[in-house]
């Protein structure tokens, strides 16, 4: 320990009261999050809380011993001196506790060799690297460098800890910095990233490739209005320059929104209701379990200072204001910028219409650019300038037309252009009265853009208008292109509509992508529709794209495809609704089910089938049985993820269908939609399960075997039989890895290592779940990464390394927080598990109220079986709250999630003093992992038997069962959790006592020399009458049961084997104990026994 933290140190005393220390001495910086902005928008609440900031500063300070330079800070900003670390962490602790509302501090420590540059401030590398590290922190949280860590580990305010958030550049210093964070329950723990250089704030705005000429007083305007208002609505024509003016204010703006700037483009929306859920994939948040995408996004911003930018809302007036109006009253720090051609017209909106460019300095300017762009050489000076302002003027100023018509410059001399225009305003004055005379120029505008295109070039241009977000060169082929000589022509004609600005091309993965800008695709449908054609390139266009799909389904490229095709997949999908045509709307919804599973987008994935379904022309006969089959199947699936409500009634129905029409596929797709629908109930959904596999191994079909033995890996582990799960999950794994399938895989190894994990196997468990978070995370498999981590926690908290585990538990928080809390109940779980292994009773007891709390009904069984309740109540000390708790869920459980509930019970009784109740219950929870192959809690059972017989005085009994529970969890790679310690050591004790410690040694040792089996067996033996006969039909196991039921169903051993994931010579092995318990001695016997007891 170092001088520095030695003893306290009162300035006072030193008779320096008026100076601030020297030497080695620690740190504290803080500033005001947002102070500006809030001093802008609450001045009166701000000079309240700097008062009782002042007040709180002198009580804390002389609290813990610390020296305040009055002279030193800027601003908001303040510094605390002090002798000890431990004395600034307490001090910083105590100012993030304190009532100080709406001031959020932002708090850096640091330790370090101070200089003075007078009697009263301090300057040099010191204070310097503390305001560094106070900058990476946010308001409310506290960050530690290295060196006061190291300081003060040891020296933590009660109930406080440290978090480590990694080493870091800081800017401006040569080296590295490690950052840790303070916490504790009384504070915020949980903040994004450190606002480091390659962590700054989050944006999607897009890249612009051209400069931004001009509107710099607007700019300034918009500015204004966004800093003074929570919405603002740019309005103009089209081409009038809007989505770019916002484009840049957000980014001048960037720097006042702290959690990030996000543009939402919704040109190519054409569904209302899909306003929300294009607002949750741009901000990257899946479908959550129970929840609206508008629910998700609201409860993903939250309290987060975001800007978002609303691009295009004109033809979505409503949904727009709906949405609007739902964020802006629940989430107080978000603003928003929008884009329409008329104003949204809600509560709050500040409207203002982008003006046309300044003639003679912006729109001139524009045109030059551009035109140089265009071409290189081209200069406009003397009587060229004036053609450029008489062109500009009689554009209205409008940048569209500007840059249309200055794209020409190639082409044409000014002249030519300024004739050109001459020629074509004629159509002005035949316009309607109504329409706006800028929007009536930018048509003119394009409408002579188009009129100088070869016909040919003016066919492909409006046919193009029917794709959404963009296209490839084999979609203009396929759906442009209406003969042979015609698709020979594309790759040219697109070419030559890219040098005429038309089309933009870009380069991405590799391959070239064309997009229409808006107006222009505007036009290309007008005219579309004015030669006849709309409706054939439409249908075209839909045939394409549900024929893409179903073509890539069995592909890994497809989700990369439909991510990047999806408006123009909703164009085909909308386009078949509105013209009645419901079959290859729903054969697109199918082929995409890849997508909405691995992306988290099953909510999405639902609307698109029930826009079909409840459509009021829809009717399951005028579809093909076959695609009406595989809808309600794939749409029955998606609600298994989601946990919204579907009818067993209608998959029983598709499944009735698919047997009379003897496609095996589509049975074992049926089969797997009921076994979806029913997976919270263990007892229905595995026979469904039971018979799709055996369809899937009968026809051959692997891709569809290994994703339904991933399924029943899943079922099994909810049903609590970690045997059958990791078989189907081993064999759903090679599978999957034979023939490629990734993200089955990936799935397979999380419920493989969960069931190894159950069955003892920890340590294996980590090999197997090792990486999968990353793979997931690499192929964007959001909600697979999210299960990884969870199992990783669960895992690394068993085995006792509770730092790792929450480390593990937070990355899977933040991975929820950024899908806007999915899966929230299972990442509380988490926690309380990662808590429970620190002996962190209270914390573990809320987290696991807040998972009961946030579980939706379907699943609560199955959560109130994970949920470590009755540990978390037992440390706390609530015996009888933790019974009524365990008592419940011994109840509602059933195998190893039952025998986990008993062990539990078996120790709260032990605390209670109701010996013979812990007794029972760990002899049956011995019995049950004996039945079910789930071995992780049999240490605590024998532990528990290992006290009871303590109290017997049975000394030489407790040793032995002592000394196997510690090699059986030597074997296994856990450690005992502290909750499970309460009495242990009490007990070993006695009976070290009692027997001598030579005595007691030989005993503990042959425990220990003791296999987990062996150990059951020898704790079992002598309990009392057996409660099941030695023979006769009642003396079988549910397990010979279900064998002697295969083998009259007239199946053969391997068959059986198969059935039950089993081997053969298991099953043999069983026959063997049924003959002698029966008294048979062949098949036949055995059938004629078995129909006596039907």
């Amino acid at each position: 320990m170092t001088g520095i933290d030695a003893a306290p140190l009162n300035w006072s005393d030193l008779g320096v009261s008026e100076l601030v220390p020297t030497g080695t001495v620690t740190l504290l910086l803080a500033d005001v999050e947002g102070s500006t902005r809030l001093w802008e928008t609450q001045p009166d609440e701000m000079t309240a809380a700097f008062a009782n900031l002042d007040r709180t500063l002198a009580e804390v300070i002389g609290a813990h011993s610390g020296v305040r330079p009055i002279e030193q800070g800027e601003g908001d900003s303040f510094v605390i001196a002090f002798g000890r670390a431990s004395d600034a962490v307490a001090c910083a602790l105590d100012l993030q506790r304190a009532a100080l509302t709406p001031i959020r501090l932002r708090i850096g420590l640091h330790t370090g060799e101070v200089q003075l540059r007078d009697e009263a401030n301090y300057i040099g590398p010191t204070i310097n690297r503390t305001a560094r590290i106070r900058d990476l922190a946010y308001g409310g949280q506290t960050v530690l460098s290295g060196t006061t860590t190291d300081l003060v580990s040891d020296r933590l305010p009660v109930g406080a800890w440290l978090a480590e958030l990694g080493t870091h550049s800081v800017r401006d210093l040569p080296r590295p910095e490690r950052v840790v964070q303070l916490c504790h329950p009384d504070i915020r723990n949980e903040f994004p990233p450190l606002r480091t250089a390659k962590s700054s704030r989050s944006h999607n705005l897009p890249a612009q490739l051209t400069s931004f000429v001009g509107r710099a007083q607007q700019l300034e305007e918009v500015c204004r209005l966004l800093l003074d208002n929570r919405l603002v609505t740019l309005t103009g024509a089209g081409g009038a320059g809007k989505t770019r003016l916002a484009i840049e204010a957000a980014n001048a703006l960037s720097g006042e929104f702290d959690d990030g700037l996000w543009w939402v483009d919704l040109a190519a929306i054409a569904d209302p209701a899909v306003v929300s859920i294009t607002i949750a994939r741009t901000l990257g948040l899946p479908d959550q379990p129970g929840r609206s995408p508008l629910e998700t996004v609201q409860r993903f911003i939250g309290d987060r200072e975001i800007l978002l930018l609303l691009d295009n809302c004109e033809h979505l007036l409503d949904a727009c204001g709906d949405v609007i109006t739902r964020l802006l009253n629940h989430c107080p720090q978000l603003s928003i910028l929008t884009t329409s051609r008329e104003p949204i017209a809600v509560s709050g909106e500040i409207t203002w219409r982008v003006p046309s460019l300044s003639l003679q300095n912006e729109a001139v300017a524009l045109f030059t650019d551009r035109a140089q762009r265009a071409r290189p050489t081209f200069h406009a000076i003397d009587d060229d300038l004036a053609l450029v302002t008489d062109i500009c003027r009689r554009l209205d100023g409008m940048p569209l037309a500007i840059e249309l018509a200055a794209a020409r410059v190639r082409a044409l001399s000014l002249q030519q252009i300024a004739d050109s225009l001459n020629d074509r305003f004629r159509l002005l004055t035949g316009g309607a009265r109504n329409t706006m005379r800028r929007q009536q120029t930018l048509r003119a505008s394009v409408d002579w853009s188009h009129a100088l295109l070869t016909e040919p070039e003016q066919v492909l241009l409006r046919r193009l208008g029917v794709f959404m977000d963009g296209f490839d060169l084999d979609a203009a082929r396929a759906v442009a292109a209406t003969s042979e000589a015609e698709e020979f022509q594309i790759l040219d004609q697109l070419s030559l509509l890219v040098d005429k600005s038309l089309v933009t091309a870009d380069e991405e993965s590799g391959a070239m992508r064309y997009r229409l800008l808006e107006t222009v695709r505007q036009y290309a449908l007008e005219k579309l529709t004015e030669s006849g054609e709309a409706t054939l390139m439409r249908g075209r266009h839909r045939d394409h794209y549900v024929a893409a799909a179903v073509r890539l389904e069995e592909d890994e490229r497809l989700v990369q495809w439909a991510e990047q095709e999806t408006g123009n997949l909703r164009a085909a999908h909308a386009w078949s609704i509105d013209c009645g045509e419901f079959e290859p709307a729903l054969r697109l919804i199918s082929a995409l089910q890849r997508l909405w599973e691995t992306r988290g987008r099953m909510r999405e994935g639902i609307a698109a089938f029930d826009l079909a379904f409840n459509d009021t022309g829809y009717r399951d006969e005028d579809v093909a049985a076959a695609v009406w089959i595989r809808a309600v199947a794939d749409r029955s699936i998606l609600t298994a993820w989601t946990a919204d409500s579907a009818s067993l009634e209608r998959g029983e129905e598709a499944l009735a269908a698919a047997r009379g029409l003897g496609d095996q596929g589509l049975i074992a797709l049926c089969l797997a939609a009921c076994g979806a629908i029913a997976y919270y109930f263990p007892e229905v959904s595995q026979a469904y399960w039971a018979d799709a596999i055996d369809l899937a191994r009968q026809t051959g079909d692997r891709a569809r075997l290994c994703y339904l033995l991933s399924c029943l890996a899943v079922a099994t582990n909810v049903a609590g039989q970690p045997l059958v799960s990791q078989l189907a999950a081993e064999e759903g794994r090679r599978v999957a890895d034979a023939i490629g399938d990734g993200f089955v895989s990936r799935h397979c190894r999380i419920w493989q290592a969960t069931a190894m994990g159950w069955r003892g196997g920890v340590q294996g468990a980590d090999e197997v779940i090792r990486g999968v978070s990353e793979d997931a995370r690499a192929a964007g498999e959001r909600m697979v990464e999210l299960f990884a981590l969870i199992c990783e926690c669960t895992w690394f908290a068993y085995e006792g390394k509770a730092a790792v585990a929450r480390v593990k538990s937070e990355e899977a928080r933040e991975t929820s927080i950024a899908m806007g809390g999915f899966h929230e109940d299972k990442i509380h779980i988490a926690w309380a598990l990662s808590a429970l292994a620190a002996d962190r009773g209270a914390e573990a007891k809320a987290e696991c109220e807040a998972a009961i709390g946030q579980t939706v009904p379907e699943q609560m069984p199955y959560i109130r079986a994970l949920t470590p309740m009755t540990l978390a109540l037992l440390a706390c000390g609530e015996l009888a709250a933790a019974r009524r708790w365990v008592d419940e869920t011994v109840g509602l459980t059933e195998g190893n999630y039952q025998l986990n509930a008993l062990v539990a019970r078996a120790h709260v009784a032990l605390a209670q003093g109701e010996r013979d109740q812990a007794e029972r219950d760990a002899h049956d929870a011995l019995a049950l992992a004996l039945v079910t192959g789930a071995f992780l809690r049999v240490p605590e059972a024998l532990e528990a038997l290992g006290r009871r017989a303590a109290d017997y005085g049975n000394h030489r009994h407790a040793a032995r069962l002592f000394g196997a529970a510690t090699a059986s969890r030597t074997v296994m790679g856990v450690a005992r959790w502290p909750v499970y310690a309460i009495g242990y050591d009490d007990a070993v004790a006695e009976c070290r006592e009692a027997m001598g410690e030579g005595v007691f040694n030989a005993i503990w040792t042959e425990g220990s020399s003791m296999s987990t089996e062996e150990a059951i067996a020898y704790a079992q033996r002598g309990r009392g009458e057996r409660k099941r006969p030695a023979s006769g039909w009642e003396s079988l196991t549910p397990t010979e049961r279900d064998v002697v039921r295969h083998a009259v169903d007239g199946l053969g051993n391997k068959d059986i084997a198969e059935r039950m994931f089993i081997s053969p010579r298991t099953v043999q092995t069983h026959l063997t104990h049924v003959y002698a318990k029966l008294g048979c001695t062949s098949r036949v016997q055995l059938i004629r026994e078995a129909a006596r007891h039907a």
